[in-house]
C-alpha cells in the first residue's frame, strides 16, 4: 500500500487533459451478487464503475473494479483494481496514448501490481456495430511478491486487444485481452462475454474472465477464473 501515492500521481497525470477539457463524461456501473445458504454459506460481490469521455482528438477511460467473496465466513477473494487510459487520435484509424493500472489482491501471488505504459494503437476493423483494435508499447512495472515481500521493478511490454460486435439491436459480444510482459513475470487477462439490453439504460451481462501469471510461488495456481452475471447501468444522455 506504500506505493499507492505513486499510482495516484500517475492517474492524476493521465487525468490532466480531461480535467482541462469540456468533454462530456459517460458513467457506467455494474454489480453482481451471489448469496447461498444451507449446508454452506457463500457470498460473492463483484462490481465495476467507469467513466469515459470522447472529444475531438482525445478519449479518456477510467475504472474501478472490486471482487470480494466469502465462504462460511472465510474470506476467499478480495481484490480491487483501478485503471486509467488516455489516447489522442493521430489519424482516423490510429492513436497514441498512455495507460496505468494498479491492483491489490490478497489471494494473488503478488500483494500488488502497478504498471504504466505508453501505447500506439489502431483499428483493424472500425464499422458501425463492429470494431476490433489492438495497441502496444513500452512501460514500467512495480510489484511485491506476497510470500517474500520482495519488490520487483522493471521494464514492461504491454499489449491490448479489444473486439466488439453488436450481434443484434439488443445483444453485444465482446472479447478483450491484456498482456503485460516483463523479465520477472508475464500477466495476461482475457474477458469474454455477452451483454443483452433490458432497456435504454440497463443490460444483463454474462462474462468469463481468466487471469494468468507465469511466475508464482510453489503451491500457487498460475490461473484464476471468474464467471459473472451482472446488471450493467449506463445512463443515456437526454
Amino acid at each position: 500500500m506504500k506505493q499507492s501515492p505513486i499510482v495516484l500521481a500517475v492517474l492524476a497525470v493521465l487525468a490532466a487533459p480531461a480535467a482541462a477539457s469540456a468533454a462530456t463524461w459517460q458513467p457506467s456501473a455494474e454489480l453482481g451478487i451471489v448469496n447461498t445458504t444451507g449446508n454452506s454459506e457463500t457470498t460473492s460481490i463483484n462490481g465495476r464503475f467507469g467513466l469515459k469521455a470522447e472529444e475531438d482528438l482525445w478519449t479518456h477511460d477510467y475504472y474501478l473494479a472490486v471482487l470480494r467473496s466469502e465462504n462460511d465466513d472465510e474470506l476467499t477473494a478480495n481484490r480491487y483494481e483501478v485503471g486509467a487510459k488516455s489516447d489522442r487520435m493521430l489519424t482516423e484509424r490510429s492513436y497514441l496514448g498512455a495507460a496505468a493500472r494498479y491492483e491489490n489482491d490478497e489471494f494473488s501471488p503478488y500483494d500488488y501490481q502497478a504498471t504504466l505504459a505508453l501505447n500506439y494503437g489502431g483499428w483493424l476493423v472500425r464499422e458501425e456495430g463492429h470494431t476490433f483494435k489492438i495497441e502496444g508499447g513500452p512501460g514500467v512495472r512495480r510489484a511485491r511478491l506476497a510470500g517474500t515481500g520482495e519488490v520487483e521493478t522493471g521494464a514492461l511490454l504491454r499489449g491490448f486487444a479489444d473486439y466488439q460486435h453488436q450481434i443484434t439491436e439488443s445483444t453485444k459480444f465482446f472479447n478483450t485481452t491484456l498482456v503485460e510482459a516483463t523479465s520477472d513475470n508475464t500477466f495476461a487477462q482475457n474477458d469474454i462475454g455477452v451483454a443483452v439490453s433490458i432497456n435504454k439504460s440497463l443490460a444483463l451481462k454474462v462474462a468469463f474472465q481468466a487471469r494468468h501469471n507465469t511466475e508464482v510461488p510453489v503451491g500457487t495456481e498460475r490461473t484464476d477464473t471468474l464467471t459473472s452475471v451482472n446488471i450493467v447501468w449506463t445512463p443515456k444522455p437526454n
